[in-house]
């Protein structure tokens, strides 16, 4: 953490050991421990206090959701030849068909499918860094 060895630090122990005896020492670690401690949850409040002060989980959605918005102009951008050819028809007008008849395959349709019969799509990774999805 502060790039200290273990030979600095085996010898920091030798000379508290020299210096306080081995009958003071494990006092002295203990609350050289316990003030370690103290200064480590000290610092992870205030830390959470500044997150908390300029808003970084607000910021991470509002990324978040300016990525979803992109990524839903992309699918309009996408799928907007495919609306314009399925166009609905009006009492006056029959379009002409964008695809020569005989290359269109008539599959019959199953309105009655059972789970198995759907293709599920595997769930895309969640980022850990984004806020959690809404159920």
């Amino acid at each position: 953490m502060f790039g200290i060895s273990f030979s600095e630090l085996l010898l920091v122990g030798l000379v508290a050991l020299l210096v306080l005896g081995p009958e003071r020492l494990p006092g002295a670690a203990r609350t050289a421990g316990l003030w370690i401690g103290r200064l480590k949850r000290s610092f992870n409040a205030i830390k959470q206090e500044v997150e908390r002060e300029i808003g970084a989980d607000e910021i991470r959605r509002q990324l978040h959701n300016e990525h979803i918005l992109s990524m839903e102009e992309e699918a309009k951008k996408i799928l907007a030849p495919l609306q314009d050819a399925v166009k609905p028809l009006t009492p006056n007008h029959t379009p002409e068909p964008s695809v020569p008849v005989e290359t269109v395959s008539h599959t019959p349709i199953s309105l009655n499918k059972t789970p198995s019969d759907t293709v599920s799509q595997p769930a895309a990774p969640h980022d850990p860094t984004l806020p959690p999805r809404a159920p």
